[in-house]
Formats: structure tokens, C-alpha cells, sequence
């Protein structure tokens, strides 16, 4: 979670909302990185859980990241679930809920669905207060 933080605050010193991602291979180490560059390439899509996912899937060689966990800063929206379940990550780790677009529990829950072919594991709350300020910090200088 360290990484995912970092990447976190440099998303937000970038004007992008402060979320930042890390996939971790079955031993623990990091294949895959990413913090939210929406604003910053114009893709509704640069979330920084497809981002990770996207290069560990590269990083292996595999789109399937069987025995991998997604670890993110802030419960992922339902695009981010999604990508999860179907890149087949075992775990999905976050620190912060997030009551309106969390697809792991709060708004719906994408990736431990009975009706789908594959569920992960969720670990909620890991540093939920540091994700949870990163958040609050950005959007309240936004509204101030």
C-alpha cells in the first residue's frame, strides 16, 4: 500500500483524483503500476487500477493474473471491479470505501458476484484513514 499511496499523492499533485495502484505477483512483488491520468491523457478510462493491470498483465505476458492481488488506495468504481474479475486477480486490496462508485461492497458488489465466473477475495480498510485524506484533501481544496 506504501507504492499505491505515493502514486496516489503524485496523481493528485497532477490535478487527476488522487488514486494510485499497485499488482503484486503471487511472492509479493510488484508487477504492475498505476495512479489516475484521466485529466492528464484525456482517457475516461486511465483509472489506476486498469493502468496496474494493465502492465502486470504485460509484465507477465498473460492477460490471466491468477495468484495476484490488486492493491488501490480507494474501493475501485465498477469499471475497475470489472477489470479485476476479469483479469482473474485472486485479491483485492484497498484502504478507503467509497460510498458513491464502490464496486467492491458499498454502491454494488462486482467482484465477489455469484452469477460471474470468478470472484476475489476483498481486504477493505488497509491505511483507510491516509487514503481517506488524500481524497478529502483534494476535493476540498476543489470546493473551497
Amino acid at each position: 500500500m506504501d507504492d499505491a499511496l505515493v502514486l496516489a499523492r503524485d496523481a493528485g499533485l497532477a490535478g487527476d483524483i488522487p488514486i494510485g495502484a499497485v499488482v503484486l505477483d503471487p511472492g509479493g512483488q510488484i508487477i504492475g503500476r498505476g495512479k489516475n491520468e484521466r485529466e492528464a491523457s484525456g482517457d475516461p478510462t486511465a483509472h489506476a487500477e486498469v493502468l496496474a493491470l494493465r502492465e502486470a498483465a504485460a509484465q507477465r505476458g498473460e492477460w490471466r493474473l491468477a495468484g495476484c492481488s490488486l492493491v488501490v488506495t480507494v474501493e475501485p468504481c465498477t469499471m475497475c471491479a470489472g477489470a479485476a474479475v476479469l483479469a482473474r486477480v485472486d485479491q483485492v486490496v484497498f484502504g478507503a470505501w467509497e460510498p458513491k462508485t464502490g464496486a467492491c461492497g458499498s454502491l454494488r458488489d462486482v467482484v465477489r458476484d455469484t452469477r460471474s465466473n470468478h470472484r476475489c477475495e476483498v481486504i477493505a480498510g488497509l491505511r483507510e484513514a491516509e487514503a481517506a485524506a488524500l481524497m478529502a484533501g483534494f476535493f476540498g481544496e476543489r470546493r473551497d
